[in-house]
């Protein structure tokens, strides 16, 4: 039970992986902590559902998703958050926007989809026995999709102009926009490559899950929260680092346990964590940064 368990864990850390590292690059950016993530993970699945649903082959609809994730977090940002911004509004303000942005999509997709749980529709697969621990071949794929895009973030932030900009940003977006940083530019850069990972994730998600409603996205952010704090706030590396740390504990606790407590044990090792290192795994926390815009 224990190898199985922690086959399991790393498959929901793949997933949580996913979410947590773009919902890090977006606070780790603009200090906008974005409480409509889950729900736009939720949509992007519903467009993963509706392409596969038109005959399209479901891994299409992986990409669809993260598509729609990625343009619309930057619309998201550009014509609703930042107008906020540039009007004054502080973190506490954009925190109350975000829920509100939230509310919006999911009454949107409640008022479109219904309440009823949906069919991801998409075959497992055959079974992979690797190291004691039994994988579908659908979860090694969402495995490899995650390892791949989360390579290809390390890459881009170490390695390319955009990474270094987004990482002067993100330290002080004052001083590197008066460094000649095209700020703006980065921003969107930022919200594109958050959002891609947020669309990706949630199809990956509902892939693993078999069937979800209007509401996924939004229950699955509690965890994906706790893995990014568990990081370290803005913290990619860190965020990947927690995603493993949660994705393990949950499901050892949901094998064990009540798998009702899955939540209860990622804020536990949350706070024994936070209690032992404050500042999380990862040691910088950007709360001296105002919103950036």
């Amino acid at each position: 039970m224990f190898v199985h368990a922690i086959g399991f864990g790393i498959v929901t850390a793949a997933v949580m992986a996913l979410a947590a590292v773009g919902f890090t690059v977006q606070f780790g950016v603009t200090n906008i902590l974005n409480l409509a993530y889950g729900d736009v993970m939720t949509a992007s699945a519903f467009v993963a559902y509706v392409s596969h649903s038109a005959g399209l082959n479901p891994w299409w609809g992986m990409v669809l998703g993260g598509l729609f994730g990625a343009v619309f977090s930057v619309l998201l940002n550009r014509f609703l958050y930042t107008p906020f911004i540039r009007r004054g509004a502080r973190l506490f303000t954009m925190i109350i926007v975000t829920i509100a942005v939230s509310l919006i999509l999911q009454n949107c997709l409640q008022a479109i989809w219904g309440p009823d749980f949906v069919s991801a529709n998409m075959s497992a697969g055959a079974s992979v026995h690797m190291l004691g621990m039994i994988f579908t071949t659908s979860q090694l794929i969402l495995i490899a999709i995650a390892a791949v895009a989360l390579a290809g973030l390390h890459g881009l932030l170490r390695y390319t102009r955009l990474g270094k900009a987004m990482r002067a940003t993100a330290s002080d977006p004052e001083l590197a926009r008066n460094c000649g940083v095209p700020t703006r530019r980065v921003i969107d850069g930022a919200w594109l490559l958050s959002g891609l990972l947020c669309g990706l994730a949630g199809v990956a998600l509902v892939t693993e899950l078999g069937s979800f409603d209007f509401t996924t996205g939004s229950a699955f952010l509690v965890p994906v929260i706790a893995a990014a704090v568990l990081g370290g706030v803005g913290q990619p590396y860190g965020a990947m680092l927690g995603a493993l740390v949660i994705g393990l504990a949950t499901e050892l606790a949901g094998t064990y346990f009540d798998p009702t407590y899955k939540d209860v044990v990622a804020f536990g090792v949350l706070i024994v964590v936070l209690l032992l290192r404050p500042q999380g795994i990862f040691a910088e926390v950007a709360n001296q940064k105002e919103v950036a815009a």
